[in-house]
């Protein structure tokens, strides 16, 4: 893999008539931040992640594998046992820990310097980034050619287009790892939170799927009402009850009046809300020690292509995959 330098990262502002910034990263495909003012018209950033772009390139972050406002790839989430089927091919993945590999490996989307195809400026200005992997890279089948485009409109919204296409068939799972406080600092507790879905799916110890829905009823993890997020770690899959446009889930924070909306055209939600982030970052934010973020992931099942009963993340040649999500940010 060749060296990325501090000189190769370019930060991209994407800037709208609200005077909303959005701020891409090109390592990674990331988010680096967004900004825009709260009830109090005071100009925040609501994405968690490190000051500098350059702090992307340190052993710690990928130690950590946080993701900062990452996009994953080729496949989020874990694959048990790190290996796979492809009709009667087996194919064994790079980097597998405790029985499982995460997140596209330890040289996924996250970690990879993507090319800068075109920066659009003005009215809803956006900029689109792409990357190659090649064949076999950390163990995949097939050359993916992969695409970002991520849109800031006039109404204050995040469009993340994610689609790949490839030379043999192959897995995909795409998705973004922001981190969000809509506070802009402190802690995501006082958040309300409403996800719609009444079924989540059973993980063994590893957070491995055991191919059972769970159905959420009075489960403390249950969101299809909005109610206070609270000191509640959650890591968890959210199969979703609506898809294709429609709201699927929503943050909403009273002190700064924030509202975040989410909908895609994915099956599940993976909702992270750690207790703590890495302790050692200077974050872009002053976040608290205690529950100072959530991330809101849009994406295909974990484990997908080992459970027959989950949607298919098999990708053929001539077939095209995407991802299209939004995040819409309104302030009450």
């Amino acid at each position: 893999m060749k060296e990325i330098r501090k000189s190769d990262l370019k930060v991209i502002d994407l800037v709208n008539s609200k005077k909303s910034r959005l701020q891409i990263l090109n390592y990674g495909a990331a988010i680096f931040s967004f900004k825009m003012r709260n009830k109090h018209e005071d100009l925040i950033n609501l994405v968690v992640g490190p000051r500098e772009a350059e702090d992307y390139l340190s052993p710690a972050y990928r130690e950590e594998n946080k993701c900062f406002g990452a996009t994953i790839g080729r496949f989020a989430g874990r694959i048990a046992e790190g290996k796979f089927r492809i009709e009667d091919e087996e194919y064994k993945l790079e980097e597998v820990k405790r029985g499982f590999h995460i997140h596209g490996g330890a040289y996924g989307f996250q970690y990879r310097l993507w090319e800068i195809d075109k920066i659009e400026e003005g009215e809803n200005p956006s900029v689109t980034l792409s990357y190659t992997s090649e064949h076999l890279e950390e163990g995949y089948p097939g050359k993916l050619e992969v695409t970002a485009k991520y849109t800031l409109t006039e109404e204050n919204e995040i469009k993340i287009s994610y689609s790949a296409k490839t030379d043999r068939d192959t897995i995909v799972n795409i998705t973004n790892h922001s981190y969000f406080n809509l506070n802009g600092s402190g802690s995501v507790s006082d958040h309300f939170m409403q996800i719609h879905a009444t079924k989540i799916l059973e993980l063994n110890e590893e957070k491995l799927p055991t191919g059972n829905l769970t159905r959420l009823k009075s489960n403390p993890k249950n969101y299809i009402e909005n109610k206070l997020l609270g000191n509640r770690e959650l890591d968890d899959v959210y199969i979703l009850d609506v898809m294709d446009d429609e709201v699927q889930a929503q943050l909403f924070a009273p002190l700064s009046g924030i509202k975040m909306k989410l909908s895609s055209n994915q099956p599940v939600l993976v909702v992270y809300s750690p207790e703590k982030l890495p302790e050692d970052w200077t974050y872009l934010t002053e976040i608290d020690s205690s529950y100072p973020a959530v991330a809101l992931e849009a994406q295909n099942y974990p484990d997908a292509p080992n459970f027959r009963n989950f949607p298919s993340s098999l990708l053929k040649p001539g077939d095209l995959y995407e991802n299209n999500i939004i995040y819409a940010f309104s302030v009450k």
